[in-house]
């Protein structure tokens, strides 16, 4: 644990070290700026100085142009620094961001690997492979459903048989009264052909259909009164 803990004390350091380092050039360089508006303001009042002694008082003016000189001299070597510290300032924060784009890149590539983790092409190729085979599998499995009929063709022939036995039983059921019976097939052949004429009191029974309105309008006559 106290392992862990120095360990990640000491990244914490080494990631805030080149923000420590620009903070310190850049109060330095504030006070290099500070010192390069002080120079410029001495050498202003030397030469004032020295303009205003330059007749009556030639040594005092000389005197003043000796120190605006230093100044001069103090001052280049302070722009000098001020411009050391700025490309410092300026190398220093391009590195730092080209640090945190390549930790950056390095933690997207391991995500990556994880995400990848132990995948191949060939396990890739042989995935698909096995859904390509699954997939005609499916096709195959519904093509066979929708084309194999449910149950099996009904047989004709074996459906008028059953249709012949049904008719022979209901005869045989009718014949019984009489104690006869008789085939189907005789049955039919005692039967009148539809062309040969109309069935006897097939015309009577519009008559007696009249006689029965007939009574039912009586009754309800009657009920009514």
């Amino acid at each position: 644990m106290w392992g862990a803990w120095f360990g990640g004390q000491t990244a914490q350091k080494r990631k805030d070290a080149p923000k420590k380092a620009i903070l310190d050039l850049r109060q330095q360089l504030d006070m290099l700026q500070k010192r390069e508006r002080h120079l410029e303001n001495q050498m202003a009042q030397q030469e004032k100085i020295a303009r205003e002694n330059v007749t009556s008082n030639k040594t005092a003016a000389r005197n003043a142009l000796k120190r605006k000189k230093q100044h001069e001299h103090s001052l280049e070597q302070t722009n000098g620094q001020i411009s050391m510290l700025e490309q410092q300032i300026y190398s220093i924060e391009s590195a730092n961001i080209n640090q945190e784009t390549l930790v950056a890149m390095k933690n997207a590539g391991a995500a990556m690997k994880q995400i990848h983790g132990k995948m191949t092409m060939e396990d890739v190729d042989t995935t698909m492979e096995q859904l390509r085979e699954q997939h005609e599998l499916t096709q195959e499995i519904g093509n066979a459903i929708t084309s194999m009929p449910i149950t099996e063709p009904i047989d004709e022939d074996e459906l008028e048989a059953d249709l012949a036995a049904l008719e022979q039983e209901k005869l045989d059921d009718q014949m019984l009264s009489t104690g006869t019976t008789v085939p189907v097939a005789d049955r039919i052949n005692m039967l009148p052909a539809a062309g040969n004429g109309e069935l006897k009191g097939k015309t009577r029974a519009p008559v007696e259909e009249d006689d029965e309105e007939e009574e039912l309008r009586k009754l309800q006559a009657e009920m009514a009164m």
